[in-house]
C-alpha cells in the first residue's frame, strides 16, 4: 500500500522531467487534480486531464518545457509529510527561491499558491514547494 500517494506524485513528475518525457500518468484523486491545478495555474505544467486507466482514473499530467527543451520544473520538495504535518500561520508562508518557487497549501479556501494564501491573509498546511 502507498503510504504518501502526493510524494509519488510529485516524484513521478521529477523524474518524467529528468527524462525530458512529454507526459506522466499519476492515479488520480482530488487533492492530486488541486495539485495540478496550481501547476498549471503557476505555469509550471501545460496542462492536465483525467483519463481511464485499467481499474480506475488517472491523471495525465503535460509537462512543460522552454524553447531549448529545459524543464520548467526545476525541483520539487514534499514539505508536509504524513509522519510529520507542517501547518504555518498567514506570515509563515514560504517564499521559495527568491520567489521563482511557489509554495502549495492546503487552506479553509481549498488548495492555493502561497503567494496567494498570504494575499487572502489565511495559512494552512504546506504540501510541497516547486521551483
Amino acid at each position: 500500500m502507498l503510504t504518501d500517494p502526493i510524494a509519488d506524485m510529485l516524484t513521478r513528475i521529477r523524474n518524467a522531467c529528468l527524462v525530458r518525457k512529454e507526459e506522466v500518468l499519476v492515479p488520480s484523486s482530488r487533492l492530486k487534480r488541486e495539485i495540478a491545478r496550481v501547476l498549471k495555474e503557476e505555469g509550471f505544467i501545460r496542462g492536465y486531464e483525467e483519463v481511464r486507466s485499467g481499474a480506475g482514473k488517472a491523471l495525465k499530467i503535460y509537462l512543460a518545457y522552454s524553447p531549448d527543451k529545459e524543464p520548467l520544473i526545476h525541483g520539487v520538495k514534499r514539505v508536509s509529510k504524513p509522519g510529520l504535518r507542517v501547518y504555518v500561520g498567514k506570515g509563515a508562508i514560504p517564499r521559495v527561491r527568491g520567489r521563482l518557487g511557489v509554495a502549495i497549501l492546503t487552506t479553509p479556501q481549498g488548495v492555493l499558491p502561497g503567494h496567494e494564501a498570504r494575499k487572502r491573509g489565511i495559512g494552512g498546511e504546506v504540501l510541497c514547494v516547486v521551483w
